[in-house]
């Protein structure tokens, strides 16, 4: 089926109606990590032992810097976990409404190209190749 640019343009308001209706989100991934405390008796040095954890944090860039944020409950972890796949939704709508974009201003026609006597047509279309020096 051929797109129109009417359906191209309901489209676009469809995403964007979606974009508008998303909630809190955040960027970053969540991670979770195990590790080993600095105090040399303690059960993780052990041998055949898990290291303390799993701590979850979440990551992400701030100014060119990896940023971590640790969670003070599950509870903050689920609301992170929330967030982040908000924008991930944020994402994948944005990427959507970018293609749609790209399909209209494709299949728009050029304003004023309609108004173009023949003899400007033949002219524009002509190719740039130089002429030989004889």
């Amino acid at each position: 089926m051929a797109e129109t640019i009417p359906h191209l343009e309901n489209q676009r308001v469809r995403v964007v109606q979606e974009i508008a209706g998303l909630g809190d989100l955040r960027r970053g991934s969540i991670t979770s990590i195990t590790g080993r405390c600095g105090k040399a008796n303690c059960r993780c040095h052990q041998p055949g032992q898990a290291g303390h954890g799993p701590n979850f944090r979440l990551t992400r860039k701030v100014q060119g810097k990896t940023v971590s944020e640790t969670f003070s409950s599950p509870a903050a972890l689920r609301k992170a976990e929330r967030e982040v796949a908000e924008f991930h939704k944020f994402q994948a709508l944005s990427q959507t409404l970018v293609e749609v974009n790209e399909k209209i201003c494709q299949l728009r026609p050029v304003p004023g190209e309609e108004e173009l006597s023949e003899e400007e047509k033949k002219r524009r279309k002509q190719s740039g190749k130089r002429l030989r020096a004889k």
